[in-house]
Order: C-alpha cells, then structure tokens, then sequence
C-alpha cells in the first residue's frame, strides 16, 4: 500500500515549489529507489496539464560508468543533458541513494574530469534560473541507506523526513507559507546590518554583509528547508571555523574539516 504522505509531498513539489502550468516541460530526475516519489509526481504533474520527462539513475550506474570510462569519455556531456539544461521549464530532482559510500572506491580525479565537464552546461542552467527562465526543486526521498546513516529505522526516518516536508500534516502549503513569514521577519531585521561576529568553540569569524541581499529559503528551492542565507563582502572574512559533524560527499565520508580565512581566501 503506498504512503498517501509520498503523494502530499509529490503535490507540494508540483504546486507549490515550481508551481508547474499547463503546457510547460518539467524534467524528473531521480534515483531508481525514488521511483514511489516520481510516479506520484508524474500524476501531479499530468493532472496540472504539465509536460514530464522522467530520467532514473542508480548508485551503481554511475560508480560503473565512473570506473570503467576514458578520459574522453568523462568529458564528455550529453547533448540530451544540454537539451534539458538549456529548454526545460522546470526541473524537480529525487535523491534516493541506495548506499551512500557507493562511489567510495572511484578515484576522486574521475569524478572531478565528469565534474569539469559539466561546468559550462551548469553555469548555464544557474543562469536561466536568475534570469527566471527556470525554476527548480530539490528533495528526497526516505531509503534504507539515509535511515543507516541518520542511526534510525525506515520507518522512524520516513517520520523524520515527512515531518520535516510537512508532508505529514492537513495543508503542507499553509505550513511553509508560515515558515516564510517566520523568516521574513529575520530578513527584515538583517535590513542595513553591516558585520556579522560569529564565536564558539568551534568558530571564529567575522565578515560583513553591508548591501548584501538575504533570501527566505521557504521550501521553494530545496525541500524541505527553513533558513535565511547570503554571501558575504568577498575580502571581507577573517577568522576560522571547524566542522565537527562528518558529512558525505562523492560516497566519501569527510570528517575533521578545518578551515582558515584571511581577506576573504581560504588560506
């Protein structure tokens, strides 16, 4: 029996994150776990008389192209990927990975060259979203290899993550219209600020934000999400900040990271 809070979340991502009219080409792009996900969103998107192209990957599809291609072959990019990047309307991504560490044993320089490839096609398609030409959302999807990695159970981190959606609640829609007007307050106050001060036992910096701009992140681009966030003058921070919770990248854990700015440079 499928979770009717799977559907709540495909029907947020639809209307109320790309907001998806009729006409429009929205791109799908999920892992395969995700697949309970993308297919109630294809019905949400169907029924809103949108236009979507699905487009499923795998952990191990990508550690195997990795492995096994050429240089040339890294660097090359799909002329359906620069299609997608460069017409469609709106693009809703799944992350539903099914282990976690699966690129574990790829040689980082591998995922750089594909990485590399990719950057022209990448600044592009941020572009098109500035300029309002595309709009996107990212989310995910609960698997056995989050709950792993969170210390919980399916179950348990399927609350967690529904909770966090709001997928599990009446009206999602109504409870993220609620997180923005929380965090507009934030934004409103940030209004004029120059210096930021930032102390802990894990933390020294400081840096300004004098005529920067701050974005209410309300779940429209990244589901779920809740926070306010700007960049800051570029030579202006100084100090030195620790991170202490070891996160996963490219299916490498990275623990221990410590970095020092001077001016604004990583030094």
């Amino acid at each position: 029996m499928s979770d009717p809070r799977t559907a709540k979340l495909a029907d947020l991502l639809v209307h109320y994150c790309i907001a998806a009219r009729p006409g429009e080409w929205v791109h799908i792009r999920s892992d395969i776990a995700g697949l309970p996900l993308v297919q109630a969103t294809v019905a949400s998107l169907t029924r809103a008389g949108a236009n979507p192209t699905v487009q499923l990957e795998s952990d191990g599809l990508q550690a195997a192209f990795l492995r096994h291609a050429s240089d040339s072959q890294l660097g090359w990019v799909s002329p359906v990927e620069e299609l997608i990047g460069d017409r469609v309307d709106a693009r809703i991504i799944v992350v539903a990975a099914e282990n976690t560490r699966a690129l574990t044993g790829i040689e980082p320089r591998r995922q750089q060259l594909a990485a590399n490839a990719r950057r022209e096609l990448m600044t592009r398609m941020r572009e098109r979203g500035a300029a309002g030409l595309t709009r996107w959302v990212i989310t995910q999807f609960p698997t056995n290899a989050y709950a792993q990695d969170a210390d919980m159970s399916l179950a348990d981190y399927e609350d967690f993550l529904y909770a966090a959606t709001f997928a599990d609640q009446p009206d999602p829609v109504a409870c993220w219209r609620e997180v923005h007007e929380t965090q507009q307050r934030l934004v409103d106050w940030l209004a004029g600020k120059r210096e930021v001060v930032v102390r802990g036992p894990h933390v020294d910096l400081t840096l300004s934000i004098a005529g920067r701009t701050f974005i209410n992140s309300d779940g429209k681009r990244n589901m779920p999400s809740g926070e306010i966030f700007t960049g800051p003058v570029e030579d202006s921070v100084n100090g030195w900040i620790r991170a202490t919770f070891p996160a996963l990248r490219g299916g490498r854990e990275v623990d221990g990271v410590e970095l020092e700015f001077r001016h604004g440079q990583v030094v």
